[in-house]
């Protein structure tokens, strides 16, 4: 596998593009468009929030049909959620015009919403912002970037990125752009990402490398515990690649799910890494697990403390709300084997052995946590399972960011 310039744009066959058509906000762009050459083989996932948003009602039904698709139309400022028939009906003209204009069949354009819940869509605005998507999608790099900030809310940082591997003599492309900063708790995963392809693959493959691989990426991601009502991630794959068709159980699924992965996880960490307000990343290992499941309770538990994450943002080595973290999250282990160390590119630093602190420095500690990235490593010295959950430290921005969203 290797690491490649670019996000949605980097595989065969496929365009973007970003237009400032005036949704919510001023002075910048709010629209973009991913269109493929050749229809694509669409999977998966979405928020498991009962209360769901119109653009996820409209796509999910278009992932689970064998409908192919040839667009995404992806708008940032109003959510269209909690919108009724309207919200609903606004997705329906959306796609049409899409299909209209750009001379696709209307039935599978996916549709994507970020922002103020509860408003309607100016859809005057949408279909003009279409008919200039559609007069700007080049293939070049620089048009996904456009579109990866266009979908931008809260964001202050465009996510995308790119891998190539090799199948046979066959170079196959993964590429995506997402976003995401508040409103972020997976169940499913969390925020809007739209992956592209050029691999030849069933939908079966492509729906299973999806649902799998969100439950180790998207799906250990926290910024404030709350699970939006637009989540969606989408993977379009055109096969233009001109590879043998990859299927379950082969080596050139396993490898695909390994591209899948890397785009993901590294999609997900930039999300987390960029949660409103935050000056840091803030990853936890949870190793030395009896399960996996074990691990992945614990680690999420530590990364969702609201106390945790202010002692991070404090630079304070604080050892004993991770230990309390861990000890409400409902999995069971035993809180007097535990070590625990803090690590970053400031150095390596054990703060608790066997459940008690140790005759660390607490002045190397707070170096530890003044980096932009920092890690908590809990071995609980139970087994060999283990897992990773990201997050961010929680700071006043985050209350000044949401306390006026709307306005």
């Amino acid at each position: 596998m290797k690491i490649i310039e670019g996000g949605v744009t980097a595989a065969k066959g496929f365009e973007a593009a970003a237009t400032a058509a005036g949704i919510k906000y001023q002075g910048r762009t709010d629209m973009a468009i991913i269109y493929s050459e050749k229809p694509c083989k669409v999977a998966g996932t979405f928020t498991t929030n009962v209360v769901k948003a119109a653009p996820v009602k409209w796509d999910r039904q278009i992932v689970e049909s064998k409908q192919k698709s040839q667009a995404v139309i992806v708008n940032s400022g109003i959510a269209n959620a909690c919108t009724g028939e309207e919200g609903m009906k606004y997705c329906e003209e959306t796609a049409k015009e899409a299909g209209k204009v750009l001379g696709i069949d209307e039935k599978g354009v996916l549709v994507g919403s970020t922002g103020v819940i509860g408003m309607q869509i100016p859809i005057d605005k949408i279909k003009a912002g279409i008919t200039e998507l559609a007069k700007g999608k080049k293939a070049d790099l620089a048009s996904g970037t456009e579109a990866a900030k266009a979908i931008m809310t809260t964001d202050t940082k465009k996510k995308e990125v790119a891998v190539t591997f090799m199948t046979g003599d066959t170079e196959i492309t993964i590429g995506g752009m997402a976003k995401g900063s508040g409103m972020i708790h997976p169940n499913m995963c969390t925020m809007l990402a739209f992956i592209t392809t050029d691999a030849k693959i069933s939908k079966k493959a492509l729906q299973a490398a999806m649902s799998s691989d969100v439950e180790d990426t998207y799906n250990m991601i926290s910024v404030d515990g709350d699970t939006s009502t637009n989540d969606t991630a989408l993977l379009l794959a055109n096969g233009m690649a001109g590879n043998e068709k990859i299927k379950e159980g082969t080596p050139e699924f396993d490898a695909f799910k390994e591209a899948l992965h890397y785009v993901n996880e590294t999609l997900a960490k930039a999300m987390a890494g960029d949660g409103e307000g935050a000056t840091a990343l803030f990853e936890v290992k949870v190793v030395g697990a009896q399960t996996k499941e074990q691990a992945k309770v614990l680690a999420k538990s530590v990364v969702c403390s609201n106390l945790t994450k202010a002692a991070i943002a404090g630079h304070d080595a604080n050892w004993g709300r991770i230990l309390c973290a861990m000890g409400y999250s409902g999995a069971q282990f035993d809180p007097e084997q535990v070590d625990l160390f803090f690590e970053s590119c400031a150095g390596k630093l054990q703060i608790i052995a066997n459940g008690t602190a140790t005759d660390y420095s607490e002045e190397k500690a707070t170096e530890i946590l003044s980096q932009e990235k920092v890690t908590a490593i809990a071995d609980l010295k139970a087994g060999d399972a283990e897992a990773t959950a990201w997050g961010c430290d929680l700071t006043h921005g985050y209350i000044d960011i949401n306390a006026d969203y709307r306005s």
